[in-house]
C-alpha cells in the first residue's frame, strides 16, 4: 500500500480558491491512478475527481466540473486538487486515494486512503 498525506485545507470564503496536495510515500507512484474524494457531516463519500498514472485522463463530478482541477507530478510524488469558485456545499473532509489497478474514470478502485483534510467554506 501507499502511504497517502493530505495538506491544503483551510477556511475560505465563497468564491475563493485552495489548492490542497496529497503526497505519496509509494516510490513507484507514477504507477498509480490516484483520486480525491470529500465526505460532509451525515453524508456519504462523494468522488471528487480521478487522475490517471499518467495524468493523461481526468475525471471529475458533476458538481464540481469547471470550478475544480486535478492534477499530479509523478517526479514530485504528489497530486493536487485546485478549487475554485468554492461554495459552502463544498465544506467536508478531503481524503486523496490511489489504487494500482486499471483506471476507469470515475469507477476507478482505490485501496489505500490519506487521514483527509478539511475544508470549510464560509458563506
Amino acid at each position: 500500500q501507499v502511504q497517502l498525506v493530505e495538506s491544503g485545507g483551510g477556511l475560505v470564503q465563497a468564491g475563493g480558491s485552495l489548492r490542497l496536495s496529497c503526497a505519496a510515500s509509494a516510490r513507484t507512484f507514477s504507477g498509480y491512478a490516484m483520486g480525491w474524494f470529500r465526505q460532509a457531516p451525515g453524508k456519504e463519500r462523494q468522488t471528487v475527481a480521478t487522475i490517471s498514472w499518467s495524468g493523461g485522463s481526468t475525471n471529475y463530478a458533476h458538481s464540481v466540473n469547471g470550478r475544480f482541477t486535478i492534477s499530479r507530478d509523478n517526479a514530485k510524488n504528489t497530486m493536487y486538487l485546485q478549487m475554485n469558485s468554492l461554495k459552502p456545499d463544498d465544506t467536508a473532509v478531503y481524503y486523496c486515494a490511489a489504487g494500482d489497478g486499471p483506471y476507469n474514470g470515475l469507477g476507478t478502485r482505490f485501496d489505500s486512503w490519506g487521514q483527509g483534510t478539511q475544508v470549510t467554506v464560509s458563506s
